[in-house]
């Protein structure tokens, strides 16, 4: 599944209600908040990488990463209608994909996202 434009956020306001209405789990590498909206037609989805992060190419690299973990396990997700909202930390620069996607699916898990790991 391809991530196309109209599935980003984009909007001051959307992040504000992600943030206040919303659930947020914190891992090592980075932050995932989720909030269910039956009203929306589809996954909208946001990355930020702030300043702290690292350098600008270690910021796209972790935007691409992220976008790429997402776009893998989207079709995962139990009820695709939300907002999803992940922010790297400060150790997601040094941090490989497999850690990346490892943590993000365990903040999903966390989150009841996606169903849990069967054993």
């Amino acid at each position: 599944m391809r991530l196309p434009r109209k599935t980003s956020m984009t909007r001051r306001a959307e992040f504000s209600y992600v943030r206040t209405a919303g659930e947020s789990r914190a891992g090592r590498f980075l932050v995932l908040s989720t909030l269910a909206d039956p009203a929306l037609p589809h996954l909208k989805v946001a990355f930020i990488t702030t300043r702290r992060v690292g350098k600008a190419h270690e910021r796209n690299l972790i935007r691409r990463r992220l976008r790429a973990i997402t776009r893998a396990h989207a079709s995962e997700l139990i009820n695709p209608l939300r907002f999803l909202v992940a922010i790297a930390r400060y150790g997601a620069a040094k941090a490989s994909y497999a850690e990346l996607e490892t943590e993000w699916l365990k903040q999903a898990r966390r989150l009841k996202l996606i169903a849990p790991a069967s054993p």
